[in-house]
């Protein structure tokens, strides 16, 4: 009897190139009897819908300004997450802070990927092109991105996995941003195989 597939949702506010990269890796079977249940966007006009739509994915544009605060919103994406039963949720370029509420309905479920090595150039306010700003800023030689389980404080959960890149002499933040972007791709799949693997031993 095939094992049960497993199921993920994933959240995203963007062009959702990692989303991307976890449709093709169901697709061309490197996460097996994985499949992605649900995508659900904070924006509009995120091109990630886009990309769930053309895979035939399920899809959901949830409305900020529908919800009196942050609490509210959760409290709605809870709902819905919780009708697909999902065995792990992935943030794939999310740009909401997640409410200690949502994090605590799904413990040890929620994975995000962040594009420096934690725990440096991380938490509050620490997202996208910022990052990469601030460590160039830093002079510092190396760079990469981090896989981590989500906790209610910001960038701080466990480590999965951590990919190494180096800062080159003449990088912008377009350069170094486009090198981790292409080694986020290979390590989220690389988390999320770990975890789904890990999860047959733990009770989640």
């Amino acid at each position: 009897m095939p094992s049960k597939k497993k199921k993920i949702a994933v959240l995203v506010s963007g062009s959702g190139t990692n989303l991307q990269a976890i449709i093709d890796a169901v697709k061309s079977g490197i996460l097996a009897n994985t499949e992605i249940s649900i995508v659900i966007s904070s924006k509009k006009d995120a091109f990630a819908l886009k990309r769930a739509e053309m895979a035939e994915i399920e899809n959901i544009f949830l409305t900020p300004a529908d919800f009196s605060d942050n609490n509210e919103f959760d409290k709605k994406l809870i709902e819905i997450i919780s009708n697909y039963s999902v065995d792990l949720i992935v943030l794939a370029g999310y740009m909401r802070i997640l409410t200690n509420e949502f994090i605590n309905s799904f413990p040890n479920k929620i994975i995000n990927i962040h594009p420096a090595l934690l725990p440096d150039f991380g938490g509050k306010g620490m997202y996208g092109h910022k990052v990469h700003k601030a460590v160039l800023k830093s002079k510092v030689k190396e760079s990469g991105c981090t896989v981590h389980y989500v906790i209610p404080e910001v960038d701080a959960g466990p480590i999965i996995l951590q990919k190494t890149v180096a800062v080159l002499e003449n990088d912008t933040v377009d350069s170094l941003s486009k090198r981790i972007l292409s080694e986020e791709h290979k390590l989220l799949i690389e988390a999320i195989k770990k975890v789904l693997m890990d999860s047959h031993h733990c009770v989640i």
